[in-house]
This record gives structure tokens, sequence and C-alpha cells, in this order.
């Protein structure tokens, strides 16, 4: 089946009792028995919820994977996947990850003896003089947030696999539409369907789909000890969402190459990042690795005051955190998103004080694009 043809069907097959063509949301925390070990396959909805189960069916099959697991937060997902770690191993990181994934690592987990490197994994060589013999896992983000830095994932993962590690990728920016990691070797992959899953800003949650019965049986596992399971109603969100992917993400993708190519011509912008643009440093890998650019944006104005002027100015954007959703969405990293990382390295990487990240929604893109000119004229 084709990718909108699964997105519609797989894992929401019509309710067997009623015929209802959309999945019930299955509003209930416990299941009653027939006897002593008597029961329908459900038993708390902790374990089990047949919604939940619905939506890990979906995205597991949008991925091209055999299991998939629905958690609380993007946030939630990533953690319990770096339960497959133990103390005294090693994780190797693309360097300009998410502040929340760099909060967690750096601040969480380093207290529990894994030891953490931050590289540059646009060069697989990097990923490779990085590794050591207790490396048990790249985590890598492709294209990062919020430079947009495209990570070669075939090369990683050869790489990664001849030392005995695990390969994870953060698919939240392109979405399966645009990008499957399993595809190029991958072992593991995480999502914020916060973001272009669900694509409604109205729910918050994760997703970690594997091929490996034995790493997944130990994610199952931690998803149903730690609890930090997604909700029947915000599963149901998803599954709404992910019925009009294929749909969404076109229209995201060709907006997104509007806005860029626009942005790249404006005489305030001094720089962009964007995959699509020939000026990108890997816009060869991204056209190899992708189907397509996406809807995600970052231009640099060069100042605070600069960037303060764009996104107090915005009519039609707004100014919030996260990404993904129908409206456009802009946002400043260095005090927003990526508040968590320090100064110092949040310049090195390119998160300066001018930097501004838009994500581009479905609005009429002439409109968008006339919104973000008087912006930038405003400054």
């Amino acid at each position: 089946m084709g990718f909108a043809t699964t997105a519609i069907h797989s894992g929401q097959e019509p309710d067997q009792t009623t015929g209802a063509v959309t999945v019930p949301i299955y509003q209930t925390s416990t299941y009653a028995q027939d006897g002593l070990g008597k029961h329908k396959g459900y038993e708390y909805a902790r374990t089990q919820n047949p919604t939940r189960s619905a939506l890990e069916t979906n995205l597991a099959a949008l991925e091209g994977g055999r299991f998939g697991f629905a958690f609380a937060s993007g946030m939630a997902a990533i953690d319990a996947t770096l339960r497959l770690v133990k103390a005294g191993e090693h994780v190797v990181v693309s360097d300009n990850t998410y502040g929340g994934t760099f909060r967690l690592f750096t601040k969480v987990l380093a207290n529990y003896n894994i030891e953490f490197d931050f590289v540059d994994t646009s060069d697989a060589l990097n990923v490779e003089a990085a590794i050591k013999p207790n490396t048990k896992m790249v985590f890598v983000e492709t294209p990062t947030n919020p430079v947009m830095i495209v990570s070669d994932l075939r090369q990683i993962s050869e790489v990664a696999h001849r030392a005995g590690a695990r390969v994870v990728c953060d698919n939240t920016f392109l979405s399966p539409y645009l990008q499957r990691p399993l595809e190029f070797g991958v072992d593991i992959v995480v999502h914020s369907t916060t973001k272009y899953l669900n694509g409604h800003s109205d729910g918050i949650g994760g997703i970690v789909v594997l091929n490996d019965e034995t790493d997944a049986a130990w994610i199952g596992f931690i998803q149903n000890s730690a609890g930090a399971i997604l909700s029947p109603f915000d599963s149901w969100l998803v599954m709404r969402g992910t019925k009009t992917l294929a749909l969404r993400m076109d229209q995201h993708d060709k907006s997104g190459r509007a806005v860029a190519a626009f942005l790249e011509e404006h005489p305030k912008v001094r720089k962009i990042y964007y995959p699509g643009s020939a000026s990108h440093p890997q816009h060869a890998l991204a056209k190899r690795q992708q189907s397509g650019f996406g809807g995600m944006i970052a231009f640099d104005v060069g100042s605070l005051e600069g960037a303060r002027a764009v996104l107090e100015s915005v009519k039609l954007c707004t100014l919030a955190e996260s990404l993904g959703g129908v409206e456009t969405l802009i946002s400043h990293p260095a005090t927003m998103t990526h508040a968590s990382v320090d100064a110092e390295k949040r310049e090195r990487l390119g998160i300066t004080d001018g930097l501004v990240r838009v994500s581009v929604g479905l609005e009429d893109t002439d409109d968008i694009i006339a919104d973000l000119d008087q912006a930038l004229n405003n400054m």
C-alpha cells in the first residue's frame, strides 16, 4: 500500500462491535474480566489500551517498523529509549540537538553514570572518532534543531554497527512521509508526536518505533513499568492527524521551499538554514535521503534587537514554541527551545541571539511571506 493509504487504514480498521469507521476513544482505567486469568486481552489501561494500540500500529507501519510504543511526550519517548543504555556505557549524540534532549542527557541521565559526547554528526568520521569501547548508542537528529544540519544515516549506521552500537534517529522535523530512517540502517526512530504527526497543536505525545524484538520487549517493559503512557484521547488525536499527514506534509514542503527562497533573497536576512536551499552544505545529501525538505526554516538577522523586532512585529505568524502545526509558528531558539544550552555552546553551534526559527504552516503561502516581509522591514 502507498503511504497515504497506510496512514488512513493501518491500525484503524472499523470497530468490530459497532462498525464505527473511527477508532473509539476507550476512556477507561480497567477492564472487566470473566474470571481469574480470563480477559479479552486487556487488564489495566496503563499496560494496554485499544486506542493507544491502534496508534502504535499505525505509526509503526508509517515508519516501516514492526513495533511502536506511544508515550506521554517526545521526551518521555527519548528517555525510555535511553533505558537501553546501562550505567558505565557511552552515547554519541548530534551536538546541535534539541535543547530538551541536551538537558535530559546532561542534567539527568549523566547523573546515572551514562557518558555522553556531543559531536558534529554531519560527518560520519566525527562519529567514528568519538566511538569508544563502551559506546552502545549513537543518537542522531537530522535535520537538527534549529540550524538544520543533515547527517548521513546510512554511513552513521554502518560506523555504529561495526562498533556494536545501536543508532537512534529523532525524525520529528520531517515525519515518516519525508524521511524513513529505518530504511537507511537506523535501529530506532523517535518522534515528538506533538509536532507533524498530530499536526494540529492540540496534544502532547511521543513514539518509539523499532524492529528488534528484544529491544522492543524492553521498551514495552519500560513503558508499562514507568507508566509515561499516551492517553486514549491524545492517541485518538494523533490518529486523526496521521490521516491527513501526506496532504499536510506536501503543503508544508511546498510552502517551506517558497518561504526559504524569499528569505534567502531578503536584504535583512544574513543567513538562512534550510536543506532545500542549494546553498545548504548538505543539500545533495538531503535530496538523496529525504523525499522533501519540509517546512522548518531558521534564519539569522544579526542581533537580538533585530530578532525581537521581527518576532514582535509578525501578525499572521504566531510567536510560540513547538512546530509542525497547521498554523505558522515563529520562535527564538536562544531564549526558548535552546535556553538550557549554555551561551558559549549556542554561539558555537550557530544558535545566535539573532537566530529566528519558523515552522511554516498551511496558510496561503503568499500571506506567510507577506507577514515575514513586513516584520523584517520593521527591523
